[in-house]
């Protein structure tokens, strides 16, 4: 929603601005759908030849992302703590391995039912599965499974900024593609030059057009973009990262409240419970 909004504002400001002072927007509009087609159709060119299947296809997904809300809020890391207490709190009582069959059909556990938003995240429930049956088969100690968790995490990482540093390329070279537009324009005005002043006035103008739209659509809908998506990234980060301090900190010793507390202070404040919000919540599940 805020992307339309902004990408509204940029609009009515650069055109508002133009026609308030008395400038031809006929002749931009003339020359828009060509620059369009030329400078989209060499962008997208560029982006299939510069990056492999997986990239391209995490970049559409990615890009769909941005026009949706976070699923990332307040209400799904109280889920997500909630299960991570529930899963901690039974193997406490009834030992490592009561949590077995949990781990290894988590889609058929009441536990991981429960929490119907989060354990319908595969990314989040293979995560979660992977280190409790690392925990369960007892063969690594807290300091191992750290070292692994942060490999994964690193790689997920790397992944998702894949598509965030193949957006910032596509920014970076709108700009140059607007200029072979509207070099394209210039000889083809220069070819005309027979023409009467207004004539090739109009030519002049439709073909620095280009220029303008490649520098536009680079810095006001290619790098917003690419900058939200990053933000995303580090959202689904920062759950991983909560469910790895979770977890470290049961196999430290520490009881399920008190692990969930460690994960809690490291999610942002925005999205962070309080103590007591968190305890309620966890009481009513």
């Amino acid at each position: 929603m805020f992307v339309l909004v902004g990408w509204f504002m940029c609009i009515v400001c650069v055109f508002g601005v133009f026609i308030f002072h008395g400038g031809n927007i006929g002749v931009v509009l003339k020359a828009l759908p060509f620059e369009l087609i030329t400078i989209g159709g060499a962008t997208m060119g560029a982006f299939v030849a510069n990056n492999q299947k997986k990239v391209i296809h995490a970049t559409l997904h990615g890009l769909g992302s941005c026009f949706k809300a976070s699923k990332y809020n307040k209400a799904r890391y109280m889920d997500l703590m909630a299960l991570m207490y529930d899963i901690l709190q039974k193997a406490r009582k009834e030992g490592l391995m009561a949590i077995e069959n949990d781990v290894e059909n988590p889609h058929e556990s009441l536990v991981f039912k429960k929490y119907p938003v989060v354990g319908s995240d595969h990314h989040v429930l293979d995560f979660i599965t992977d280190y409790l049956r690392m925990m369960v088969s007892g063969n690594l100690n807290a300091h191992e499974i750290e070292s692994i968790m942060d490999g994964a995490i690193d790689t997920h990482h790397q992944e998702a900024h894949a598509a965030v540093a193949a957006l910032q390329r596509v920014a970076g070279g709108l700009p140059a593609f607007g200029i072979v537009a509207a070099v394209l324009g210039v000889v083809n005005t220069m070819g005309s030059v027979g023409q009467p002043p207004a004539i090739l006035g109009g030519m002049i103008g439709s073909a620095l057009v280009g220029t303008f739209l490649g520098i536009l659509l680079s810095y006001a809908f290619a790098e917003p973009l690419a900058g939200l998506l990053e933000q995303k990234v580090e959202e689904s980060g920062k759950e991983l990262q909560c469910i790895k301090t979770i977890l470290l900190a049961s196999m430290q010793g520490y009881n399920p409240t008190t692990a969930i507390e460690f994960g809690r202070q490291i999610l942002f404040s925005t999205e962070r419970p309080t103590f007591n919000e968190l305890e309620e919540h966890v009481k009513r599940k």
